[in-house]
């Protein structure tokens, strides 16, 4: 009596099982080329960086810099798919303005190296 129940049970939860796994749902992947991820993410960017430039604060600084808001819009709308994600990653990190005295430092750097090994002759009253 007890094998019954117990084959008549194992039966019943193997019959669940198969039902419960046949119920979910199947997660079909493939592989994307960069082209089509790129394009089903570049309207979003795109639409980020044009948002970005309907700031009152953004447009200010732009008509500050002497930048036309209406042709950096048409700039952003041209912008390649690659162009655009460089941009939006790269946006919060990009100092405005800033590096002046990293890049006069560097310069000064590549003069003295090309002084030492004999390349130009700058320095030559020190």
């Amino acid at each position: 009596m007890r094998t019954g129940i117990r084959k008549c049970s194992v039966t019943l939860l193997v019959i669940v099982l198969l039902v419960t796994v046949n119920l979910l749902p199947v997660a079909r992947a493939a592989v994307i080329g960069t082209d089509t991820y790129l394009s089903t993410q570049v309207p979003a960017v795109t639409e980020q960086l044009q948002a970005a430039l309907q700031r009152e604060d953004v447009r200010a600084r732009l008509v500050e810099l002497g930048v036309d808001p209406a042709q950096a819009a048409a700039r952003v709308a041209a912008m390649t798919p690659a162009e655009a994600q460089l941009l939006q990653e790269r946006v919060d990190s990009l100092p405005a303005g800033a590096g002046a005295l990293e890049v006069i430092g560097i310069v000064f750097l590549v003069l003295l190296i090309l002084e030492l090994v004999g390349v130009t002759n700058i320095f030559h009253k020190i």
